[in-house]
């Protein structure tokens, strides 16, 4: 662990914030090039797909893979990701672990509710909310980026309670843009009830969002649309090239630090307890390590509880891989993942249900926990999380899409304070 702090003080974070610039850009063209692939160079068909994708309500669980196809899908999830991007770089955030994070979460969902149209309203609100309280946009952005995980409320609003248009498109920019504007100062809140043990943070602050706009809709007898999708496709359509999207993150970290393992160490070592950012602490090449190795064992996980492969377990494995530069490895993700997967197995819930599948890989939400209170900690966390994960989108409607990091929340703030206890009376026993 010496060795990993000494290489710490050593390495240039500025620059290696730039060259995090280069190969995110790089890792997002990978994906669009993949879904161009895809869809055998046919303009056509792309064009169609995105148009079929921006005019669904959105309501969870939604698959673009399902409805437009793997080529549409992944051009809209690259699409997104570049908007990320660039904001990022309007605003001159440098890109680090929390930046990457967002953007590979942006990825992720866009195969499975987020759009090019659907994620601009709740963005807008966070940027109206940095104007109102006279701060630059950049102290906001990340909280902009995750926060599209309301992007069905707009599509919802838009396309699925069937309002005329312009006023379909009016009310879904009004109240897309009312959700995003509150959501900073809600989720500064919501970090203090799980103290930063909930990776995604966001989702807890969305989940509360999404219940108090579905209460009011239920309240004037507007109900939701009950659409939604779950594809189950041939792994050889999917499964190569994510292998050689991950392994070649693993190869890109090795060659960009020869050194990568000294910082790896600091990783892994690492509770991964919000603001965890790795690439600052420990370099872009043990974080993209960590990143490609994640990506593995979640394409492992599906194999293992005999998953489907889709739109949204693949955006459940971008997001595991995001949030490797910002919080998860391979120590701390597993112990949650592994919960999860018990408890499916002794439950009526089981492991063919999307909700148990995509609960496997987003439960690592959780992952601080298991870093801070050791494995059986997070093995009994990840339990819970399930029986929570279950249950809460009845709360929101699935106007969140961060479901799993709603229930996460409620999971952490109640898991912590006995964890907490449970350590001090050992201290006084000993």
């Amino acid at each position: 662990m010496k060795v990993a702090q000494n290489y710490i003080r050593h390495h240039d974070v500025n620059a290696e914030g730039h060259l995090a610039q280069a190969v995110v850009l790089v890792l997002i063209a990978l994906l669009g090039v993949y879904g161009i692939g895809a869809a055998r160079l046919d303009a056509n068909a792309l064009i169609d797909g995105l148009g079929i994708i921006v005019v669904q309500p959105d309501i969870l669980i939604n698959d673009y893979v399902e409805k437009a196809g793997l080529g549409a899908a992944f051009l809209n999830a690259a699409l997104c990701a570049l908007v990320g991007y660039v904001l990022l770089r309007r605003s001159r955030v440098l890109i680090s672990g929390p930046a990457i994070a967002a953007v590979f979460t942006i990825a992720g969902f866009s195969l499975f509710g987020k759009n090019v149209a659907n994620i601009w309203p709740s963005i807008l609100g966070v940027y109206l909310f940095s104007a109102l309280s006279k701060r630059p946009f950049a102290e906001n952005v990340l909280v902009a980026l995750f926060g599209t995980a309301l992007a069905p409320l707009s599509s919802e609003l838009a396309f699925g309670i069937g309002l005329a248009a312009p006023w379909n498109f009016i009310v879904a920019l009004a109240v897309g843009s009312a959700a995003g504007f509150f959501l900073s100062p809600i989720a500064r809140s919501a970090l203090d009830f799980h103290r930063g043990y909930n990776l995604y943070n966001i989702g807890f602050a969305a989940g509360f969002i999404g219940t108090v706009t579905l209460s009011f809709l239920k309240a004037f007898g507007i109900t939701l649309s009950s659409g939604g999708s779950w594809a189950s496709v041939n792994p050889g359509f999917i499964v190569p090239f994510m292998l050689l999207y991950f392994l070649g993150m693993m190869a890109a970290g090795a060659v960009i630090d020869p050194q990568w393992y000294l910082g790896y160490k600091g990783i892994v070592a690492s509770s991964g307890r919000l603001v965890s950012d790795f690439v600052r602490s420990y370099g872009l090449g043990a974080t993209l390590f960590n990143m490609g190795t994640m990506g593995l064992i979640g394409m492992a996980a599906v194999f293992i509880i005999g998953g489907d492969w889709n739109g949204p377990v693949v955006g459940g494995i971008l997001t595991l891989v995001g949030f490797a530069a910002f919080g998860k490895h391979p120590f701390n993700a597993l112990p949650p993942m592994i919960g999860v997967t018990i408890m499916a197995m002794l439950s009526n819930y089981g492991l063919r249900t999307p909700a148990s599948q995509l609960a496997v890989l987003f439960s690592a939400t959780l992952a601080p926990i298991s870093g801070a209170y050791g494995p059986f900690a997070g093995i009994a966390v990840g339990m819970l999380h399930l029986v929570l994960v279950q249950t809460v989108g009845v709360l929101h409607g699935g106007l969140n899409l961060y479901n799993n990091g709603f229930a996460g929340g409620m999971a952490a703030g109640l898991i912590v304070p006995i964890l907490e206890w449970m350590r001090e009376w050992r201290r006084h026993e000993v």
